[in-house]
């Protein structure tokens, strides 16, 4: 497949590095640009670091930092959409979506990357995605990307089936670590379940796949 420019769209600073950042850096590596829409800071996130650094008022500075680190390990462009964490789900629709749409038409991408709604885990993020797919579809036809969804459920395969695309990025894999540990408020659960257990393990290889579904619009 042949993309011009690809646009990620997710809620919270680290969904890209844990969801797709794989991915990201083989299109990188094939010199096609991305373009990450983060919707919030993450400010209302649980994770402080480990020891804790951050606090409930400073949280939403140091993720910023982060998001901008990753995003300079990935070598990617970011905008933030401005929205607040874990409010998503209250906004309208369709105010998200024209928003969205306005980003996307200016952005002209060939391939948009978002969450599966309604198996997204967490309500910022089927909610974003929602709105994603309302923006696209109201795009013109000839100017409309590709859409491809990264669902999390545990039972998302029983009800959707095998995904569409499934990446293998085992060569990509010191980028996407890179792009993980940036996130240094978020990641410590997640590089202790990787440090200790062998490159064979269940989590490393569920990093090592990055799953997507096609979306079709009808």
């Amino acid at each position: 497949m042949s993309n011009q420019h690809v646009v990620v769209i997710f809620p919270h600073p680290d969904d890209e590095s844990f969801g797709a950042s794989g991915t990201i850096s083989k299109f990188r590596a094939e010199g096609i640009p991305v373009t990450y829409l983060c919707g919030t800071l993450g400010e209302m996130g649980r994770n402080m670091g480990s020891p804790v650094f951050a606090n409930r008022e400073t949280l939403s500075s140091f993720r910023r930092q982060e998001l901008t680190e990753a995003a300079k390990r990935l070598d990617i462009d970011v905008e933030l959409l401005g929205y607040r964490d874990k409010t998503l789900e209250f906004e309208p629709k369709d105010e998200v979506a024209d928003y969205l749409r306005e980003k996307l038409e200016a952005l002209r991408p060939s391939l948009v990357i978002t969450h599966y709604p309604g198996y997204a885990v967490h309500p910022d993020h089927d909610a974003l995605a929602a709105a994603v797919v309302a923006a696209i579809g109201q795009m013109k036809e000839s100017v409309r990307p590709e859409v491809w969804m990264h669902a999390i459920s545990n039972y998302h395969e029983e009800d959707l089936g095998e995904p569409d695309y499934i990446f293998d990025i085992e060569p990509y894999w010191e980028q996407k670590l890179a792009a993980i540990q940036a996130h240094l408020s978020q990641a410590d659960g997640m590089m202790s379940l990787i440090d200790n257990h062998d490159q064979k393990s269940e989590q490393t290889a569920r990093l090592k796949t990055e799953r997507f579904y096609k979306w079709t619009f009808t």
